[in-house]
C-alpha cells in the first residue's frame, strides 16, 4: 500500500531519525563507523515522483570491536559477582527501574510512532504494547519486593540457620524478537537486570529505531555497564560475544534455529543458562458441540491479530467434519470482511513489515492450492508490495509445506477430523509444544481432552484464542518452543539462582548472626521489610 506523507495525520508523520547513538559503560558513544538505513514497507513518493519504501532513518551497523567492547563493560560492571550491582541493596536497585520507567513513560508518542511506522502494527495495538511493558516493569517490581520479602528471614532445619534469597547468574546477552520489539525484549531484559545480572542488548533487524529514544533513560537511571545496547548485524556482535565464552545467559525469543547456533558458539555449554521463547504451531481443535459465532471471532483474532506475526497465532484449525463445511462459509467470510490499510488508520490488518514476506506467503498458499487446496475466500491470496491478504486454505494435509512450516503471517490452513486422535496424534508429532486453543461445551468431551492436552502443550485455552497475557501467569513452551518461563514471577526465577548463607545453631554463630543483622553491614544478610 502506497501512502501520500503529507495526508498522514500530522501526529503521526515522520522525520528520518539518525541514531547514531550506542550505549557503553554508562556512556552514550558517538558512532563514526559505517550505517544501515531503515525502511518501512509502507511505500512514499521520492524525489523522482516514484513509489518506494519510506525511509525512517539510520543505525549504526557495529563491528565485533564495539561488542567485545560492551561484553568487557558488562562483565566489569558484574566483576563475577563483586560488583556495585550485584552487590547492591534490593531496594536500590528497585529504585533505578523505577527511575527508568518513569523516564520511558516520557517517549510514549515517540516510540509508538515508530512502532506504528517500523513494523506496520496499527496504532491501537501499539499504544497497547507500550502500556502493556510499562505494567510490565511496575508488576516486575512488585514481584520483586514480595520475593525479596519472603526470603527476609531466617530458617532453622536439622540444628542448621539458613537465609535463602535469589542472586544474580552473570552477564546476560539479550537478543529481542521483531513482532513485539519493546514488550518482548523487556520482558526478558528487565527481570535480567532487577535479579543484579548485567546485560548486552541487541535489538531485532526490524523495530529496531525505537529502542533509540530510550538510550538516555538507559544511561540516567542505571549504573555504568548495566545496560550495554549495540545496534547491527548478529553474525558480527551476537556470535563474537558467545564465541568468548564469557556469557552467563543467552535470552532470546526467536527461532530454534538461531538459539541452536547461537549455542554452538559457546565453548562452555555446561555454564550457559537459557531462556528461550521459540516458534510455534498453535492448533486450534473446534469440537463438534463449538459454538461457532463465539469461535469464528475468537479464530479471527488467534490467527490474524498482527496478521499473525506472533509465535502465540492460531497457525492450524482443525475442524470436525461435521461443523467444517459451516465453519469454512463463515469463517472465510469473516477473513473477507477484515478492514486492510495504515496503521494509524485503526485498521485490523496493515502492510507486513518484511520485505520479502508477502512472497513467501504466496509461496504457501501456491504450493498448496498445486497440492489440492482451495483458497476459500474470495480477496485469499491478493498480493500487493507490502502485502498478502489472509487466504483461507482447505483441505490442507501432511503433503503442503504450510503443514509443517510456522508460516508466522497471514494463511490460515484448515484440517478436517473424524476422530480425536488425528489432531492430537498431530500435535504428539510436532516439534512443538507451546498453546492450544479447545472450542467446545460438553466437559463429558473436554474433561479427559484437557488432561492430554496438558502434556502436550503448556497452556490450554478454552473458547478463547492463544495468547501471552495476562503477563503474572506463565509463558512457556515444549519442545522446538521454549526453554525457560517467562511472566512476571517466572522469569525472576529464570535470570536467578537460590544461594544462601548457612551457620549451625550454636552460641557463637548465633551472636554473630544477630550483631550482622543489626550492622547492616551485608546487603544479602537482611531482614528489611521492602514495602
Amino acid at each position: 500500500m502506497n501512502v501520500n506523507l503529507i495526508a498522514v495525520p500530522k501526529e503521526f508523520q515522520i522525520q528520518p531519525y539518525k541514531c547514531d547513538q550506542y550505549l557503553v559503560n554508562g556512556q552514550l558513544k558517538t558512532w563514526k563507523g559505517n550505517t544501515t538505513n531503515v525502511y518501512s514497507t509502507i511505500q512514499s513518493s521520492n524525489e523522482a515522483g516514484e513509489m518506494v519504501p519510506t525511509l525512517l532513518g539510520s543505525i549504526p551497523d557495529m563491528e565485533t570491536e564495539s561488542a567485545i567492547e560492551a561484553l568487557n563493560a558488562a562483565e566489569m560492571a558484574f566483576q563475577r559477582g563483586q560488583g556495585l550491582w550485584p552487590t547492591m541493596k534490593v531496594g536500590d536497585r528497585l529504585k533505578c527501574m523505577e527511575t527508568f520507567v518513569e523516564k520511558m513513560k516520557e517517549h510514549r508518542e515517540e516510540v509508538v510512532k515508530l512502532l506504528m511506522w517500523e513494523i506496520c502494527k496499527n496504532k491501537s495495538d501499539s499504544y497497547k504494547e507500550f502500556d502493556r511493558t510499562v505494567d510490565y516493569i511496575i508488576d516486575t517490581i512488585d514481584a520483586y519486593k514480595n520475593l525479596d520479602r519472603k526470603g527476609a528471614k531466617f530458617d532453622k532445619q536439622a540444628g542448621v540457620h539458613a537465609h535463602i534469597r535469589r542472586g544474580p547468574l552473570g552477564v546476560v546477552l539479550c537478543l529481542g524478537p521483531y513482532n513485539y520489539p519493546l514488550n518482548e525484549t523487556f520482558c526478558l531484559l528487565i527481570p535480567a537486570i532487577i535479579m543484579g545480572n548485567t546485560a548486552i542488548f541487541k535489538p531485532a533487524k526490524h523495530g529496531v529505531l525505537l529502542i533509540a529514544p530510550l538510550l538516555k533513560a538507559f544511561q540516567e537511571s542505571f549504573p555504568p555497564g548495566v545496560v550495554n545496547i549495540l545496534f547491527g548485524r548478529g553474525r558480527k556482535i551476537a556470535s563474537p560475544i558467545m564465541k568468548t565464552g564469557k556469557v552467563d545467559v543467552l535470552a532470546l525469543i526467536g527461532h530454534s534455529s538461531s538459539a541452536v547456533a547461537l549455542q554452538d558458539e559457546h565453548p562452555n555449554k555446561n555454564r550457559l543458562r537459557l531462556v528461550l521463547g521459540l516458534e510455534a504451531k498453535n492448533p486450534g481443535i473446534i469440537l463438534p458441540d463449538a459454538d461457532l459465532d463465539l469461535t469464528i471471532t475468537e479464530c479471527i483474532s488467534g490467527t490474524l491479530s498482527f496478521n499473525g506475526q506472533r509465535c502465540t497465532a492460531l497457525k492450524v484449525l482443525y475442524v470436525h467434519e461435521s461443523l467444517v463445511n459451516e465453519f469454512n462459509k463463515r469463517f472465510s467470510v469473516a477473513v473477507d470482511e477484515l478492514k486492510y490499510g495504515m496503521p494509524w488508520e485503526d485498521t485490523f490488518l496493515t502492510p507486513l513489515p518484511e520485505p520479502a514476506k508477502p512472497q513467501y506467503i504466496k509461496e504457501l498458499i501456491d504450493d498448496a492450492v498445486g497440492k489440492g487446496a482451495k483458497v476459500l475466500n474470495k480477496r485469499g491470496g491478493e498480493v500487493s508490495e507490502n502485502y498478502c491478504f489472509p487466504a483461507v486454505l482447505y483441505p490442507v494435509d501432511k503433503t503442503m509445506n504450510v503443514y509443517h512450516e510456522e508460516q508466522f503471517g497471514p494463511v490460515i490452513p484448515v484440517i478436517s477430523y473424524k476422530e480425536i486422535d488425528e489432531p492430537l496424534d498431530a500435535m504428539a508429532a510436532s516439534d512443538y509444544g507451546q498453546q492450544v486453543s479447545l472450542f467446545g461445551r460438553d466437559v463429558r468431551k473436554i474433561g479427559p481432552l484437557i488432561d492430554t492436552l496438558a502434556n502436550l502443550v503448556c497452556r490450554v485455552n478454552l473458547n478463547s484464542a492463544c495468547q501471552r497475557g495476562p503477563d503474572v501467569y506463565p509463558f512457556a513452551g515444549r519442545k522446538n518452543s521454549a526453554v525457560g518461563t517467562l511472566s512476571v514471577y517466572d522469569a525472576l526465577r529464570s535470570f536467578s539462582i537460590r544461594t544462601f548463607v548457612a551457620a549451625k545453631d550454636s552460641p557463637y554463630n548465633n551472636e554473630i548472626l544477630e550483631t550482622l543483622l543489626n550492622s547492616n553491614e551485608s546487603n544479602f544478610v537482611s531482614t528489611d521489610y521492602l514495602l
